[in-house]
């Protein structure tokens, strides 16, 4: 037993030395930091240079501002479409989400606990439905949309976004499903619960992690979706936030940097508010799912 707890602890010694720690821990870790967080720090300071630093390098540091201003703010929030671009945008992924995360509790249910004959496989399927890319997908989803009727309307974007949520909010919730214990589910029958009644008061309660998660999954990939958005709506008021930022801010070769920077900046809060609340559940639900 003593042997086996010094082997144990054998490969923390190279941790327990300021050099060591400084060359395998904290160094990646400081150049894995600048590297995620310096297109942010350069984003925000394009957002807020006044136009004679943009280009100005000879007499301004390109990674530093000086006097900033919140002209290009002013500018994007009064003098575009910008305002409604994020409305837009937050009614399109609110509702994809709901619509996403309700298709997905009742497949990952139906999967992972009704134990009916090929479960593993369609489960499997359902996965790998996910990883066809939306570069090949768009082509016969936008013959639908013009057949339909419903080109250049939100009501487009709404029900074609679950196409690529589903399948993986559905392997997820099947991941956090089965970590739940059968028993609960067994005792809920003997009481005579119906299946409805199991999964809506005895099985969701236990996996609001799980929800928050995929729900968060597919709340930012709606939010940033961009190839469909680009297809399916053509008119400047009913454009998302990624398509509208990109097509009414860039005139021919002419790049407004500035407010270019600024609806990336306020386009991206949303986001950053949502997994700051909820950052805990999404990695514990990650975490169930992948481990199972």
């Amino acid at each position: 037993m003593a042997k086996a707890t010094e082997d144990n602890s054998a490969p923390l010694e190279q941790f327990e030395t300021l050099p060591r720690r400084i060359l395998v821990v904290y160094l990646p870790l400081a150049v894995f930091v600048f590297v995620l967080l310096f297109p942010f720090y350069w984003m925000a300071i394009t957002a807020v240079k006044p136009d004679n630093q943009l280009t100005d390098y000879e007499n301004y540091s390109p990674f530093w501002v000086v006097g900033p201003t919140l002209e290009h703010m002013r500018y994007l929030l009064f003098e575009t479409s910008y305002p409604g671009w994020m409305w837009n945008t937050v009614i399109v992924s609110v509702a994809s989400t709901v619509i996403a995360l309700f298709a997905s509790v009742l497949a990952a249910y139906a999967i992972e606990r009704l134990r009916f004959k090929g479960a593993r496989i369609t489960g499997l399927l359902i996965f790998l439905a996910y990883l066809v890319p939306p570069s090949i997908l768009f082509i016969p989803l936008a013959y639908i949309v013009f057949q339909v009727g419903i080109f250049d309307s939100r009501l487009a974007l709404i029900l074609t976004y679950p196409t690529f949520l589903i399948p993986f909010c559905t392997w997820l919730l099947m991941g956090y499903f089965r970590s739940i214990p059968y028993e609960l589910e067994e005792s809920a029958l003997v009481d005579g619960a119906s299946r409805w009644q199991i999964l809506t008061k005895v099985v969701l309660p236990l996996a609001v992690p799980g929800l928050i998660s995929a729900g968060i999954f597919a709340f930012t990939l709606s939010w940033n979706e961009f190839i469909y958005a680009l297809t399916f709506i053509s008119s400047s008021e009913n454009k998302t936030v990624p398509v509208g930022v990109l097509t009414e801010l860039v005139r021919g070769d002419i790049y407004e940097w500035g407010a270019l920077m600024s609806g990336a900046l306020l386009g991206s809060l949303p986001v950053v508010i949502l997994y700051s609340f909820f950052v805990d559940y999404y990695v514990s639900s990650m975490t169930g799912a992948v481990k199972e």
